[in-house]
């Protein structure tokens, strides 16, 4: 074969080929883009953190009525503040002492970050646990003692029994008041000595007389204590122990009383003047905030009448109307800061001074009470 023809084939060849593409494009094939890159997978949303783990240690039963019932109503406004933000936990019927310690240290265990121990003698334990467990915040009810993650909080239960004796005062026909008291701790003798206080205020003849059930809950103790005191003459009962008894026994008797903690008027309504109350939900949504927050530190809060914690509720029907507007009266004014409780002169029932005349109690002098005012009856017990 000459070069020529070489040539010339070749040349038909390259025809062709341009003949085949032109084709090919006239039929509206075209070339594949190349795939594109492979996305990046969505990231998945970001786990919702785990709710606040609480606790509280209750001393006696939660029931319908009382201590233990008041401040498991105030857990329940934090679970109602804070939804899936908090997971709270209680132990009722926790014996002082031992026992205590026991069941702090297993909530603590547990991976509860605060724990509120709700009784005077829980003190001891909850600051043994604390030393045990420095990550934890914890928080008691009534006591004095801190550490750098334990602190404490309280109630002035006293503004609510000095309004409670301003009626008592007007109510007692035989000016004999009695009074169940729990343990002879400060808390409960500046309770007897402010329901004493305020039924003075309005009947000078006033005394009141006490008997002690060295329990916090104990309703047949209770019941039998009061008993004791309207053989003994009283007819207006107050308490500052947990359940019901008191009253109901009063209404048993055709007397007067008044319900504690909580508002106990359908209990026994013919005897009900009125309900000193106390609202830890305020306190209980602070702290939890505070842990929250991190803001969290060791400090004493005690709040009253002022702060909306304490209050004399369902004073009855039957109660004179001007003793109703002085009891509304005084609170305005334990509200403002112009009345206090515990404004001297202060005599014990031995005749002896314990406040000035002109001078306000402040926090040191009420935690060291342990004395009875003129017009109570007796010696205070020593020791627990």
């Amino acid at each position: 074969m000459t070069d020529l023809t070489k040539r010339a084939l070749l040349k038909g060849a390259g025809f062709v080929t341009v003949i085949a593409a032109a084709a090919l494009a006239g039929c509206g094939k075209k070339a594949e883009p190349p795939a594109p890159a492979a996305s990046a997978p969505a990231s998945a949303p970001a786990p919702k953190p785990a709710p606040l783990k609480a606790a509280w240690v209750y001393v006696g039963p939660v029931g319908d009525a009382g201590w233990s019932f008041a401040h498991d109503q105030g857990r329940k406004a934090v679970e109602a503040e804070y939804g899936d933000k908090i997971a709270t936990t209680f132990v009722e019927k926790v014996p002082e002492g031992a026992d205590a310690e026991r069941v702090i240290r297993d909530l603590a265990a547990q991976g509860n970050k605060i724990i509120f121990a709700t009784s005077f003698g829980f003190m001891e334990p909850m600051l043994k646990v604390a030393a045990e467990f420095p990550d934890v915040k914890f928080e008691h009810a009534t006591g004095y003692k801190t550490a750098d993650n334990m602190r404490i909080y309280d109630a002035k239960f006293f503004e609510d029994a000095y309004l409670a004796g301003v009626v008592a005062g007007k109510m007692t026909k035989t000016n004999t008041l009695g009074f169940v008291g729990s343990f002879p701790i400060p808390e409960v003798l500046r309770n007897i000595n402010a329901f004493t206080l305020g039924a003075q205020s309005v009947n000078p003849k006033v005394k009141t007389k006490v008997v002690w059930v060295n329990t916090w809950f104990d309703p047949p103790k209770e019941s039998d204590a009061a008993q004791s005191l309207i053989n003994g003459g009283a007819d207006v009962l107050l308490q500052n122990t947990d359940s019901t008894a008191v009253l109901q026994t009063a209404e048993k008797n055709g007397k007067y009383a008044f319900g504690w903690d909580s508002d106990m008027s359908a209990f026994a309504p013919k005897a009900h003047l009125a309900s000193c109350i106390v609202d830890w939900g305020p306190y209980y949504k602070k702290a939890i905030k505070d842990v929250m927050d991190g803001t969290w530190k060791t400090e004493r809060t005690v709040w009253g009448v002022k702060e909306g914690q304490n209050a004399l509720v369902k004073v009855a029907d039957f109660v004179p109307a001007e003793t109703k507007e002085q009891v509304e009266k005084l609170s305005a004014g334990l509200k403002d800061g112009s009345f206090a409780v515990f404004t001297g002169p202060v005599m014990d029932n031995t005749g002896k001074e314990r406040l000035a005349k002109g001078t306000v109690a402040d926090q040191e002098w009420r935690d060291k009470v342990d004395f009875y005012v003129k017009g109570v009856e007796g010696k205070v017990p020593s020791g627990k």
